[in-house]
């Protein structure tokens, strides 16, 4: 039996998103900015996708802006935002454990001269809305917080730091990477005071190459790609119209009956951590509470047992899973997020990261918790103390 449970790094595509790119690749493969009937369907595609992507987010379809992928939505709305906003000025915030797409772009302002603040997280990864509150001020042009940690799955509380950022710093542009949270939780952008929301594709059931980036109304970005125009000027290039086919198709099945996969996805998670908390020296990493857990990811770190020998032990036994985030997991560098949150060293190079989906089953979840039950025992036993 196999039991893919590496969803935050990648999801399969669902068979509406499937169906959709085939169809814009086979049947409407005009090009959206040409003149005639194929041109005028594909850019059909284009605005119903716009549309239908709008609305899981109750926004308006102007504020919808097609990209490559959740790092190109990251990197625009933050080189754009500062770009923009530099009569605010040349100071940002984020914290200290976000993703490399944000972390990178952050380190790359900072050898241009910005002040980036990365602030600190508790050892749940819950960011500290007292050092936000401390460290906001007039002169910020730019607030970066993932809402969903990639790896530990904390929720941060967004919503209390929206409102910290306009009391503190009015001026100051509201960035939230969702791509971890997008399609799993319910997401208001505008009634939450989020200027700028990022999201991938392939997180959701759709393909990979695509994502969005949301702009609220009357937030100015100076655009990253020039060329033709396409898409108000604020990212140019011809739109990947099947890829945006099938991000609106996994967007609208994702983004239903949110509530009910949510409770589901609780109980699965549940069931993982009893599971494999009956084994010794096992920490489970991130929140603790409903409130400030995703129930799509959990970070387990197995002491005594290296992540890379644990993950391909698993592969041996169908199991899935990741060593950290999918994005850095080829690299022998120790994770950012785990040492922000105080792990202790014997842990920092012996977790794993199990991710869930919608379609996750309770089977997947039994062969996984005996999987572990039978190999950490093994592993351990040829450990070299």
């Amino acid at each position: 039996m196999e039991a893919y449970l590496d969803n935050a790094a990648t999801t399969r595509c669902s068979e509406k998103a499937a169906q959709a790119v085939t169809e814009a690749m086979t049947v409407t493969y005009g090009n959206p900015s040409s003149m005639h009937r194929k041109g005028m369907e594909a850019e059909r595609i284009v605005k119903d996708a716009r549309e239908t992507i709008a609305k899981t987010l109750r926004a308006k379809e102007k504020e919808i802006v097609f990209t490559s992928g959740g790092t190109e939505s990251n990197n625009l709305a933050i080189f754009g935002a500062v770009q923009a906003n530099r009569r605010a000025g040349r100071r940002i915030l984020t914290s200290a454990i976000e993703h490399p797409a944000v972390r990178n772009p952050m380190k790359a302002l900072q050898e241009q001269g910005y002040e980036v603040i990365f602030l600190p997280v508790d050892a749940q990864g819950v960011v500290s809305l007292k050092a936000l509150e401390k460290e906001a001020n007039a002169e910020t042009a730019l607030v970066s917080l993932m809402q969903v940690n990639n790896e530990i799955g904390t929720v941060e509380p967004i919503a209390e730091a929206s409102k910290i950022i306009r009391e503190k710093a009015a001026q100051a542009y509201f960035h939230v990477d969702a791509i971890q949270a997008y399609g799993k939780r319910i997401l208001t952008p505008e009634k939450t005071g989020i200027d700028l929301l990022s999201v991938s594709g392939h997180k959701i059931h759709g393909p990979k190459g695509v994502g969005f980036l949301y702009i609220r109304e009357r937030t100015k970005l100076i655009p990253q790609i020039l060329g033709g125009g396409q898409q108000w000027g604020l990212r140019s290039g011809t739109e990947n119209v099947p890829g945006i086919a099938g991000l609106a198709a996994a967007a609208e099945e994702s983004c239903r009956g949110l509530a009910e996969k949510e409770g589901r996805m609780r109980t699965l998670r549940a069931q993982l951590i009893t599971g494999l908390q009956t084994m010794e020296d096992i920490l489970i990493n991130g929140g603790q509470t409903d409130e400030t857990a995703s129930p799509y990811i959990t970070s387990v770190s197995v002491s005594g047992v290296r992540s890379e020998v644990l993950l391909h032990a698993l592969e041996e036994e169908g199991v899935y899973v990741s060593a950290g985030s999918a994005c850095a997991s080829n690299k022998p560098a120790v994770s950012e997020t785990l040492k922000a949150i105080g792990l202790p060293e014997q842990y920092l190079s012996s977790t794993v990261r199990f991710s869930f989906s919608a379609q996750t089953t309770e089977e997947e979840i039994a062969h996984a918790v005996d999987a572990m039950q039978r190999i950490v025992p093994k592993l351990r036993k040829y450990t070299r103390k």
